[in-house]
């Protein structure tokens, strides 16, 4: 399977899960925690390799991403 990448990253949304986290006053373990209770197994150093852009994220896991976040979508994915 070919990796690939994107500007050096394997993502596009880590930047900003970062910054609604921070502006939430959540840790990485903090948010994993209420990730799993929404169903999504992201253990915290997973959630720091998104953060860095060097782990993939999957299309159900952005979703519950936003949700817990409370931010849109398309405002992870630099849309709006």
């Amino acid at each position: 399977m070919k990796i690939y990448d994107f500007n050096g990253k394997k993502n596009i949304s880590g930047e900003r899960i970062r910054e609604a986290r921070i502006k939430m006053h959540l840790s990485q373990k903090a948010l994993a925690v209420r990730l799993k209770l929404e169903g999504v197994e992201l253990e915290r150093d997973c959630i720091s390799r998104i953060e860095i852009g060097t782990r993939f994220v999957a299309d159900y896991e952005i979703k519950m991403i936003a949700k817990t976040l409370n931010v849109s979508v398309l405002w992870l994915l630099g849309i709006e």
